[in-house]
């Protein structure tokens, strides 16, 4: 898949999020979306902000007690507060981060905030194509996946079609990765929404830079196949090692699991 060209008459789903999070890397389409979405699901926003949230707690605990100094964050999106190289080196200051996303504007940002820092590395590349992703010089050149690594897929499967083979996608991905090693994902569900929201929320999205595709809880959970999965399991990410209030419809579930 090639990267989206930069047009921003397309709502592109990097700036829908941004936007969601109170960024300012947007335009009038995202923004235009992203009300749409809010008004379909008054709680997306709050569920992008406990993604964030998610995302930075795993990074800290696999930092802090598991001792992780190796991370891949693929389907970064645009740069925020809290990104992984900084939860990361905050705890352990010698750990090396790799970001990948196919998107050219995101990249561009993510070079410009990063340009000093020896210990990470920004690659452009499509989850779609896993074994090119892997094989990066940039990523061979920071990531030794002989040694334990935390793969970080955090809201991203979900613009992963089906005919697009993601559990495959993923599988490889497992199968690369060396024992001792962390998987995270945080994906989209349908499971507490009514059938008219799941269709309108797809439809949404279809004249989107990428479209949607939520699972259902056992379709996530398969990701997750082959290795062990941590306490509490997979969650809504509001559960997940954290006393946060639980959503009336919680529509982001989230898992770590290890090789």
């Amino acid at each position: 898949m090639k990267s989206p060209s930069f047009d921003t008459s397309v709502p592109n789903v990097a700036r829908i999020y941004d936007y969601l999070l109170g960024g300012k890397d947007n335009y009038a389409a995202d923004r235009k979306k992203a009300e749409e979405l809010r008004k379909l699901f008054p709680g997306i926003e709050w569920a992008c902000r406990e993604n964030r949230d998610f995302l930075q707690r795993v990074v800290r605990f696999l930092a802090g007690e598991c001792g992780i100094r190796q991370f891949i964050d693929i389907g970064t999106g645009l740069p925020t507060m809290g990104n992984v190289h900084e939860v990361a080196q905050g705890v352990r200051p010698e750990s090396r981060v790799v970001y990948v996303d196919y998107d050219r504007v995101v990249i561009r940002h993510a070079e410009a905030l990063l340009l000093r820092n020896d210990h990470v590395a920004v690659i452009q590349s499509d989850l779609r194509t896993p074994r090119e992703m892997i094989t990066h010089p940039s990523m061979s050149k920071l990531i030794d996946f002989n040694q334990p690594v935390a793969i970080l897929a955090i809201a991203v499967l979900h613009f992963i079609t089906d005919a697009e083979q993601p559990h495959e996608i993923v599988g490889l991905l497992k199968a690369r990765m060396a024992p001792g090693s962390y998987l995270a994902i945080s994906h989209a569900t349908q499971d507490f929404v009514s059938a008219e929201e799941e269709t309108h929320g797809m439809m949404l999205y279809k004249d989107a830079s990428a479209p949607v595709a939520p699972r259902r809880y056992a379709e996530v959970l398969k990701f997750f196949d082959g290795t062990e999965l941590l306490s509490p399991g997979v969650v809504s990410i509001s559960q997940w090692r954290t006393k946060r209030r639980q959503p009336k419809k919680p529509l982001i579930y989230g898992g770590v699991g290890r090789k």
